[in-house]
């Protein structure tokens, strides 16, 4: 059984990462994985948990908060007739498949690994965010066939491998390809579920070594209970700031501190 006074700290910590990270969810959209797994990470390491396997409980904790937001979300959304049902159902199984996959590669690795993989994948969207138009396009409807089987796989692959949910990669992938973008949020929320369900299954298989108390496979329950109630909370003060000002700006300003964090957590894997 951990100390009193280390528990207090990690449920301050929890609740500190709970509220920023569902202010920037309903400010920017971002969706809660970006920024909770290095948020996890930090914190974890501050309280002393810097086992083998830290990665692996930051990404299956991430992902199990997903499942419920991303749930609420897709329903939200379909409510309002925007979710592109023909593309998720389309795009399903290969997402998932590629989220199974991720499971047993993430498994496999050591965590500074899965520190360099968050880095170098965290430095690509956060230069997309920064950097990208919305006028850009790769073609005029989502790929079908031989396509669809290559990339479907990836995103569920690479959102597990960085414990996020559908946003960071179907977003954009479905912006590029001529969806409308509040289609493309909508659409990738089920994104979100489809990845998140099955890997936060397989990461409850997974036995951790070294992990922060209460954790469950690799999936911490304090910081899932915490981060989910407090993100209940704060979303909506974030959605009411996303009204009273331009968004755009702030969302530049957060993809230089996500870039800036994905090359903190690459050094650290790189042991510097």
């Amino acid at each position: 059984m951990p100390e009193t006074g280390l528990l207090i700290q990690m449920l301050i910590m929890l609740i500190a990462i709970g509220a920023f990270a569902g202010v920037l969810a309903g400010l920017l959209g971002v969706g809660g994985g970006i920024v909770l797994v290095p948020a996890f990470f930090y914190a974890f390491q501050t309280l002393g948990y810097d086992g083998p396997q830290l990665m692996q409980v930051c990404l299956a904790t991430s992902l199990a908060t997903i499942v419920v937001t991303s749930v609420r979300s897709v329903l939200s959304h379909n409510k309002k007739g925007a979710v592109e049902w023909t593309i998720l159902r389309s795009w399903a199984l290969g997402i998932a498949i590629g989220a199974a996959l991720g499971v047993l590669t993430a498994a496999s690795l050591r965590s500074v690994t899965l520190q360099g993989v968050f880095g170098i994948l965290g430095i690509v969207i956060g230069l997309y965010m920064g950097l990208g138009r919305s006028e850009w396009r790769l073609g005029q409807e989502m790929p079908k066939g031989l396509r669809r089987a290559v990339l479907s796989p990836l995103v569920g692959f690479a959102s597990v491998l960085m414990g996020i949910g559908g946003g960071s990669f179907g977003v954009p992938l479905m912006s590029l390809y001529n969806t409308p973008i509040h289609r493309a949020v909508a659409t990738a929320a089920g994104f979100g579920v489809i990845i998140a369900v099955p890997a936060v299954i397989g990461f409850l298989f997974l036995d951790v070594v070294d992990a922060p108390p209460y954790t469950f496979g690799a999936v911490n329950l304090i910081a899932f209970l915490i981060v989910i109630a407090t993100t209940l909370i704060t979303t909506p003060y974030g959605v009411k700031l996303a009204h009273a000002m331009d968004p755009k700006p702030l969302k530049r300003v957060f993809a230089v501190f996500l870039t800036l964090v994905a090359l903190n957590m690459l050094r650290k894997a790189l042991g510097y």
